[in-house]
């Protein structure tokens, strides 16, 4: 018997590939359009920057430093895990202490209505660190034995965007603004010019905008702005709400997108 595969060609009528007899007319449409941001205050944030900071330490010393750092905060207390092989020596605690102390955590009491308690403090935070060395089973799959064009990640990653001419920086309006908008919240905490604020807080920015029938996209109005920061307890709403537009919107937000609203 032949070993060739059986192979069937069929053709298909050209009339089974039915189009439609009139297309539809492309409208204009209106559509709201959400991005957020942390601040450097966020939980999320701050981990992220005690991992980054893990990592530009081991790299500073020894550039062929293999770093998986995760970092994760609760209650006063800030946990540094993974699995590191370097040659450099790292005080991990330090480490931890001065980015908590540059974002600007240092008070810690253990009670809810404390008006003094930031929820975290870089001289009294406990610091646990669980990193040993990188797995050989990793090691040998990713770098050890290969030639630099065949060294791998060690993880996968899936990322997808775009570029926009909404703004200069080319990324969307609304997470330009967001980003702005934090900020200019920590420079302002930093300042000193808003007394009452603290660290941890997010921004929120949802604009209106117009598809074109040509389908590009123009934005027209910020429908929304929310600001939700960690602050002092004696500071009022009213007092937050002023200060916010005043301090922070009105000087990010371009002037030409605000409304009366």
């Amino acid at each position: 018997p032949s070993s060739r595969p059986l192979i069937t060609v069929v053709e298909l009528p050209h009339h089974t590939m039915a189009e439609p007899a009139v297309k539809k007319a492309k409208m204009e449409r209106t559509f709201l359009f959400s991005s957020e941001s942390v601040n450097e205050g966020h939980p999320d944030k701050l981990c992220d920057q005690v991992s980054d900071a893990v990592l530009d330490t081991c790299l500073t010393e020894d550039p062929k430093s293999k770093v998986a750092c995760e970092t994760a905060t609760k209650d006063n207390m800030v946990m540094v895990a993974g699995e590191i092989t370097t040659q450099a020596k790292i005080d991990y605690e330090k480490v931890v202490r001065s980015v908590v102390a540059k974002i600007g955590f240092d008070s810690y009491v253990d009670d809810l209505s404390s008006v003094d308690s930031k929820g975290l403090s870089d001289k009294t935070c406990e610091v646990l660190v669980r990193i040993n060395k990188q797995s050989p089973y990793i090691a040998g799959g990713v770098h050890v034995g290969k030639e630099d064009m065949d060294v791998g990640a060690g993880d996968q990653g899936i990322m997808f965007g775009y570029a926009t001419d909404e703004t200069t920086d080319y990324m969307p309006l609304t997470h330009s603004v967001a980003t702005k908008l934090g900020k200019k919240l920590t420079d302002v905490r930093k300042s000193g010019e808003l007394w009452w604020l603290r660290p941890d807080g997010k921004t929120q920015v949802t604009i209106r905008y117009v598809q074109n029938p040509d389908g590009s996209v123009e934005p027209k109005k910020v429908h929304t702005v929310v600001i939700s920061t960690q602050h002092d307890e004696t500071v009022s709403n009213e007092q937050i709400k002023k200060d916010l537009h005043e301090h922070v919107i009105a000087p990010v937000v371009p002037e030409e997108y605000l409304t009366s609203e």
